[in-house]
């Protein structure tokens, strides 16, 4: 079998930049990491409701910066912003600093990849067929006109199976290993009473940067 990348880290620095941004001396490197990796968990555990995508850091200057993005930006903020407040310290009883938070808004969570994942795992949870999650969730991606492709996996003991297998559906083209196409990737976890079921997703929706014109080559090779 061919070795499999994660999508999103295969293109870091091509397409794609760092949900985390920082620089940090070897002294603090390990410290900011714990961190990360505990306001992280925390958020997306206490606000699983809120379809959160994902979470981005930034470090400058002594402050740090959330960014939140999620498809129901309405649960966070709160009457009045109040959400937010208690947010900020939700995370400063975690890991002991201040922090200043922004909620992004998912405006099309149909084309998001772990909001997919994400939403057929639910689905699961509630002993609805896998195959019919799955080809509900395909048929509203690709009806959007920014998805050219969606590619779905499902693993573990489908439908209460003895044995487990995977068993996937695609639609569209999805090229994986053409590190221009923008290519969103996203993995949720089904705990069901059998077992755990792992879902993974992948979403094209095109060609970030351009392709390169014969004129292009000609005035490279002389030709």
């Amino acid at each position: 079998m061919g070795q499999k990348v994660n999508p999103n880290g295969f293109r870091v620095g091509v397409i794609k930049d760092w949900n985390t941004r920082w620089y940090a001396s070897k002294k603090d490197f390990a410290d900011f990491l714990v961190e990360d990796r505990k306001i992280r968990d925390f958020v997306k555990k206490k606000y699983y409701q809120a379809s959160i995508s994902r979470i981005e850091i930034d470090r400058a200057a002594g402050k740090t910066t959330v960014s939140i993005f999620t498809a129901r930006p309405g649960l966070l903020i709160g009457k009045g912003g109040t959400g937010i407040d208690a947010i900020k310290e939700d995370i400063k009883k975690a890991i002991g600093k201040d922090v200043s938070v922004n909620i992004m808004e998912i405006r099309d969570p149909d084309a998001d990849a772990q909001l997919v994942a994400e939403n057929i795992a639910s689905q699961l949870e509630k002993r609805i067929s896998f195959r019919r999650a799955m080809k509900r969730a395909m048929g509203r991606a690709m009806q959007k006109n920014s998805v050219k492709g969606i590619k779905l996996m499902v693993s573990g003991r489908l439908g209460g199976a003895e044995i487990a297998r995977s068993e996937g559906y695609h639609d569209g083209s999805i090229p994986l290993q053409t590190m221009r196409a923008d290519i969103q990737y996203g993995f949720a976890e089904a705990k069901t009473t059998y077992g755990r079921i792992g879902c993974k997703v992948w979403i094209y929706k095109g060609e970030l940067l351009g392709k390169r014109g014969a004129s292009d080559r000609r005035e490279e090779g002389g030709k």
